[in-house]
Formats: C-alpha cells, sequence, structure tokens
C-alpha cells in the first residue's frame, strides 16, 4: 500500500484494517514514497516514515509494517520500479497493491501502467465521489479524509479530531509539522 503518507490519517488506518479482513493476503505493507512522483511538496520522508510507524501501533506487526524500499530506488521511484525490486527480493511472495478508486483515474500518468495492471493483483478501495472506472470494481468508500485536507487543517489551526490517530497527531504537535 503505497502513498505519500503526507500525513497518515485514519482512512489510511481504515484501508489497512480493511484489506487484513477482507482480502487474501498474509501482510500489509505501508510503502512510503521518499520523493513525490508528480513533484508535489512533502514533510520529511523520516518523519513520514515514523507517523507510519505511530499509527500502525494497532495492529500486530507481523501482519502490517513499514517498508522503506523506495528509499533504495533512484528518486522519484515509480510503482512499477518498486514491484520489480520487490519481487527481485522477495521472488516467492506475491505482491498486491492497494490502491484508491480515485487514483485509478490518473493510472495514464503512471509509468507502464498496462505492466502493473498485467502483473499485480488490484485491491481497489473506494473514495468518495471517485467511482471506479471500467473495467475496475472498489470496496464502498471507507473513510473520507485525505492529507491535503489535513495539511490545510493543520497549518489553519483547525479541528483534526476523528480524522488523525492520536499518535500520529502528537508526532505532528511534537515536531511542529504542517504548520
Amino acid at each position: 500500500y503505497g502513498g505519500s503518507f503526507n500525513p497518515p490519517h485514519a482512512g489510511h488506518v481504515a484501508v489497512v484494517a480493511h484489506v487484513l479482513a477482507t482480502a487474501e493476503v498474509d501482510a500489509v505493507w505501508l510503502v512510503p514514497c521518499p520523493a513525490h512522483a508528480f513533484d508535489k511538496a512533502l514533510a520529511p520522508f523520516a518523519d513520514r516514515v515514523a507517523m507510519c510507524q505511530e499509527m500502525l501501533g494497532i495492529f500486530a506487526p507481523e501482519r502490517v509494517s513499514v517498508s522503506t524500499v523506495e528509499a533504495e530506488l533512484p528518486a522519484p521511484a515509480r510503482t512499477i520500479d518498486t514491484l520489480e525490486h520487490l519481487r527481485g527480493l522477495h521472488p516467492a511472495t506475491r505482491f498486491d497493491l492497494a490502491v484508491g478508486s480515485d487514483i485509478l483515474h490518473e493510472r495514464h500518468k503512471w509509468k507502464r501502467w498496462p505492466d502493473i495492471d498485467a502483473t499485480t493483483r488490484l485491491i481497489v478501495l473506494g473514495r468518495e465521489g471517485w467511482p471506479a472506472p471500467h473495467p475496475y470494481t472498489a470496496t464502498p468508500p471507507l473513510l473520507s479524509a485525505s492529507s491535503s485536507d489535513l495539511r490545510a487543517r493543520l497549518a489553519a489551526g483547525q479541528s483534526t479530531d476523528g480524522l488523525l490517530p492520536r499518535a500520529v497527531r502528537a508526532y505532528i504537535d511534537a515536531r511542529e509539522l504542517y504548520r
């Protein structure tokens, strides 16, 4: 489950819990990107990794973890490069990819999307207002939360109640991120 996780939020927790509960997977790896493929500004990679680890503290560590594998690849790492790298490191493992239905509308921007689609089982998670395009099907929307909205709320000093895991909010406050 890759992304910028800038910051990680309750919607990401819902995705992890949903995938573990409904998909035929042994584990979920969150894979934060060191640099955004489309040059979006990000909080420091180490902070985003730490926030993901804080957020995932509610899950059994053998079932959910954070992977910094993209830091081993030339920046910005693209999904197909990450998948091929992981398959090289773990040839006996099948890697699935959890994506939001909103992301599928941008698949034309992804490097070698047809290869991803042909070689990887997609777990498509519904996002409010973003029906999955044909031929994909998605889960019902899980939780309407977005990192960009949360960054704006944090910068404006507005409430993030119910949207950020407590441990992530404490980390953000301690490090004075997104101000």
